[in-house]
């Protein structure tokens, strides 16, 4: 299945985004082979930086960086991919500014609510950063599940079990782009984060 082909955007009503860096992913995968699903904030402002652009993208360093930094022995994002985990974005479009408008995040989260339908053997959700988080408590509110995650900081609220569609999310922080090599105590805790999803499918 391809992903891009399944799922994404016809009207592109949002104005607070870069509608020319649009992108859903476009990769082959089964999906019943997901059991992680990591959800990061923003299509990559330049297109050869986002996930599955290829070798030496930026969102392939941070994030190959992550799982290293969890004990994981990866080189790239097709290794992550092979041990069944997905990885996307909660807005398909490119970032104009450093925030996102609510608005724009809950439109996107209808594209984002399809693209998870998709994966049945889900067993966790990686919700790295406010902006993932957020549209997944737009899903989970619209279903009429109430908030998946509460308000407040994101470093109080980890450690805790928070579910979404019966399945444990974890909130954390952004890992994809260049902030991940500034904000070196973050990365301590995306590394947690990480390896606490990946003991529920060892």
């Amino acid at each position: 299945m391809q992903m891009s082909k399944c799922v994404g955007c016809r009207e592109f009503p949002c104005a607070d985004v870069k509608h020319e860096n649009y992108i859903i992913p476009d990769i082959d995968l089964n999906p019943e082979d997901i059991s992680i699903v990591l959800i990061s904030e923003a299509a990559s402002e330049n297109p050869d930086d986002y996930y599955y652009a290829g070798e030496n993208s930026l969102f392939e360093q941070t994030t190959v960086q992550a799982f290293k930094d969890a004990g994981v022995n990866v080189s790239s994002i097709r290794d992550i991919l092979k041990m069944g985990i997905y990885l996307t974005t909660a807005v398909k479009c490119g970032k104009t500014g450093y925030g996102i408008k609510a608005g724009t995040i809950k439109e996107c989260s209808l594209i984002l609510e399809k693209e998870l339908s998709l994966f049945p053997n889900v067993e966790a959700f990686l919700l790295m950063g406010d902006v993932a988080i957020k549209a997944v408590n737009y899903i989970a509110s619209r279903n009429g599940e109430g908030k998946v995650i509460p308000a407040g900081s994101t470093y109080k609220l980890r450690g805790k079990d928070y579910f979404f569609r019966g399945k444990r999310a974890f909130p954390s922080y952004l890992q994809a782009g260049p902030s991940f090599f500034i904000e070196k105590s973050k990365r301590k805790m995306i590394a947690e984060d990480i390896a606490a999803a990946l003991s529920l499918i060892r």
